[in-house]
């Protein structure tokens, strides 16, 4: 029978931010405390600081550690570009706006 195993509904996901993960590979990198120590300190499992180190080597500081909720960076670049032409687009209504008003009182 091929059932599923039921899942733990007690035990629940940590996200760590970024900020916390680059500190746990600093920390480890200095080598003042054994790994063990250092994962019990911060409350994760020793594997999961030699993920993080090795993530922060592969994709290096800026890239690394990037969740769910981040954009692509193609993405990020899009929205600024639209925001940019927003501000534009915006500021050259009001420029006509003001002109069809201005002219707009000069007819009878």
């Amino acid at each position: 029978m091929g059932t599923e195993p039921e899942k733990n509904p007690q035990r629940r996901r940590v996200r760590y931010t970024k900020e916390f993960k680059l500190e746990a590979v600093r920390l480890l990198e200095l080598g003042q405390t054994p790994a063990n120590q250092l994962a019990l300190e911060l409350g994760i499992a020793r594997n999961q600081l030699y993920k993080w180190q090795e993530q922060l080597r592969g994709k290096g500081e800026t890239n690394a550690f990037r969740g769910p909720g981040a954009r692509r960076l193609d993405e990020q670049s899009e929205i600024e570009r639209l925001k940019r032409e927003l501000k534009k687009v915006t500021e050259e209504r009001d420029i006509l706006k003001k002109a069809a008003a201005y002219f707009a009182k000069d007819l009878p």
